[in-house]
């Protein structure tokens, strides 16, 4: 079996295989899974390592490198051009500690009937929805936006982004 216990800081020029894994998954510092090639590995990174969508991964010879992808999953989403609405949608399913994928004009979340309930009673549809889910690291995560840290890129807003406009706002 494959271990990868090392996390690339540059993209090697080759990448031999991916592992698709969900949010929850992405959060685990050790586990066993199976590469997008069907061959087995085991994630050995130092505890409290999160993966997001592009890191890469390698063995200790780094004679295998794997780049991570972040599953789709059925979340629901809300395009708002009101910012004052948006932010009260934020906010209310922030109090609820929902980890949430946040652009200038949409938010992502889990799908859940109950928040969806809650969001529509704010005055706005969710429309369901299969990405990727990337939501913000929590704020003492130690890689906000502004703390420079934000190393992946932003391709995981352009699901969002790209996504159906609401007919409110």
């Amino acid at each position: 079996m494959i271990r990868l216990d090392k996390k690339q800081d540059a993209a090697p020029a080759l990448i031999h295989t991916t592992v698709t894994l969900d949010f929850d998954a992405r959060q685990k510092s050790r586990q066993r899974v199976v590469l997008d090639d069907g061959r087995e590995a085991g994630i050995q990174l130092a505890r409290g390592s999160v993966l997001v969508d592009g890191d890469v991964l390698t063995d200790a010879e780094r004679s295998v490198c794997v780049r991570v992808a972040a599953a789709a999953e059925a979340l629901s989403y809300v395009h708002c051009h009101d910012r004052l609405l948006l932010n009260r949608i934020c906010y209310h399913l922030g109090n609820r500690h929902v980890p949430l994928q946040v652009t200038c004009e949409a938010v992502a979340y889990r799908r859940d009937h109950v928040l969806d309930a809650m969001v529509a009673g704010l005055g706005v549809t969710p429309r369901a929805c299969c990405c990727a889910f990337q939501p913000e690291p929590g704020a003492y995560e130690g890689h906000a936006h502004a703390a420079g840290g934000h190393h992946h890129g932003h391709a995981e807003h352009a699901a969002l982004d790209d996504m159906p406009r609401q007919a409110h706002g």
